[in-house]
């Protein structure tokens, strides 16, 4: 373990975060809403705390070990949320406390869509576009863009790359240079956000919302200017593009990158994680969408095709977005959407939940069980896209659902112990922990009514799951700090 390379690369990322405070103060400027002195106070906090950290140890240059990566990714994404929380603590507009702001800023950069508060539609817009830009900022990931900008200021990044990536499977760059492989997919985010904003403001949006909505849906991440969320536009146009750019978000960035460099949109189907998550989701759209038909919820199919295709890809994705009160529907569907998340989209996407490709490697090892049930001598090798999934690859898949339900069950009960009841704490911890957002019960518009000690459960659940689990969780073992 090397602190002072720790320390050192913390306090770049602190110093280099301060800078994402700079927006927010011009278009402050621009839409008069006098908010700017939250954000500038803030901008000079982080950036003098971030000098402070990196000034005494800025000649420390020694190799990052793969556990100074576990630990630096855990700590950046920390040290981020609480950050990030500094100009809605001191702003008063919105006056929050410590613990409500602690929880909407890690809400935004880990993308989980809960929120605190309400009558969005009426806060200034320098707030409002500070929200969506934290989701944008974390849809592909800080670290990845400190991976960007490091080797400039002598720092390697491999380890932080290994780390930070999603997946059971890391060890493949698009690239030769791993600079170059995350300024690709940020070069490609940036592209798909423009289009998504685009799209949005062709469909009838004006600019500020456009690229406002833009930041959440390419992220992933399901915040927005209004209360309503997209519904507040009533459009089906705005709502079909909305799932367009929601899906792909979900999607792995890695197949998008193949896709784009070789002009081959086959380059998807030829993917078997791409190809179940597209089945998946065309399937529950038909189940959603009939479902709402046959209770009459909808009148019209082309209504229950709508909203049923919305929520079922803004829960499938861990978006969050509000187009309709699933909620209130009938029957399974309110627990349907919400058990979607622990799905989530694809390994190396902007989503969360447990990703397709772990359930495509558990359901084909689960088969492989039942085989050897009835042939205990066969030689039998999970296979995925013709490819043998190493032993050591099937073993990490399997350790990390035990350890995530095992989290979900203890959070649940905590949870449960601060006075919530079981629909909530259920439904809330799902939401954070899949960084999805919206949950049932007491959570079902927001978080705001939830008790200090149950927000703080929420805010470490949003972290579990953008680091997914092992990343945090091996911290707290005693191997981890064994020399």
């Amino acid at each position: 373990m090397h602190p002072a390379i720790v320390q050192r690369l913390l306090g770049l990322v602190v110093t280099i975060f301060s800078l994402t405070m700079l927006p927010p103060v011009a278009v402050s400027f621009a839409y008069a809403d006098g908010q700017w002195r939250p954000f500038a106070l803030s901008f000079a906090i982080l950036l003098a705390i971030g000098l402070l950290m990196w000034l005494p140890v800025r000649r420390a240059d020694r190799d990052l070990r793969l556990r100074d990566g576990f630990l630096v990714v855990a700590l950046f994404w920390t040290v981020l949320a609480v950050a990030g929380a500094a100009p809605l603590l001191l702003g008063d507009r919105p006056h929050l406390g410590f613990t409500d702001a602690v929880f909407e800023s890690a809400s935004g950069i880990t993308t989980t869509s809960a929120t605190v508060l309400n009558g969005l539609d009426r806060l200034p817009k320098s707030v409002l576009w500070y929200r969506q830009q934290l989701q944008w900022l974390g849809g592909v990931g800080v670290i990845v863009l400190a991976v960007a900008l490091f080797p400039v200021l002598g720092i390697g990044g491999m380890q932080l790359y290994k780390s930070e990536t999603p997946g059971p499977v890391k060890d493949e760059k698009l690239t030769p240079r791993l600079t170059q492989t995350a300024r690709a997919l940020w070069g490609l985010y940036s592209l798909l956000t423009a289009a998504c904003a685009l799209s949005y403001a062709l469909a009838g949006m004006g600019w500020f919302d456009a690229l406002a909505h833009a930041f959440s849906t390419v992220s992933t991440g399901g915040f927005s200017p209004y209360d309503a969320g997209l519904a507040h536009f009533h459009s089906y146009a705005i709502d079909m593009v909305a799932i367009v750019f929601m899906f792909f978000g979900a999607a792995n960035f890695a197949l998008h990158f193949v896709a784009w460099r070789d002009k081959d949109a086959w380059t998807y189907l030829r993917d078997p994680q791409f190809r179940a998550y597209l089945y998946f989701t065309l399937a529950l759209i038909a189940l959603v969408t009939g479902y709402l038909l046959v209770t009459g919820t909808y009148a019209s199919p082309s209504e229950a095709f709508r909203y049923g295709a919305f929520e079922v890809v803004s829960m499938l994705s861990t978006t969050g977005f509000a187009g309709a009160n699933f909620a209130a529907w009938p029957g399974m569907l309110p627990a349907l959407l919400i058990l979607l998340t622990f799905v989530g989209g694809c390994s190396g996407s902007t989503a969360g939940g447990m990703k397709v490709i772990r359930w495509q490697l558990v359901l084909k090892q689960s088969q492989r069980e039942l085989t050897r049930l009835v042939h205990p001598s066969a030689a039998l090798p999970v296979k995925l896209a013709d490819r043998t999934v190493p032993g050591r690859v099937l073993a990490a898949v399997t350790g990390f659902f035990a350890i995530y339900l095992v989290l979900f069950a203890l959070m649940m009960l905590w949870m449960m112990a601060t006075g919530l009841d079981l629909v909530t704490a259920w439904s809330a911890v799902a939401a954070c922990i899949n960084n999805a957002g919206p949950g049932l019960g007491a959570v079902a518009a927001n978080y705001k009514a939830v008790p200090e000690a149950a927000k703080w459960v929420c805010i470490v659940a949003m972290l579990i799951g953008r680091l997914e689990v092992f990343t945090l969780v091996v911290l707290f073992t005693p191997t981890f700090w064994r020399h």
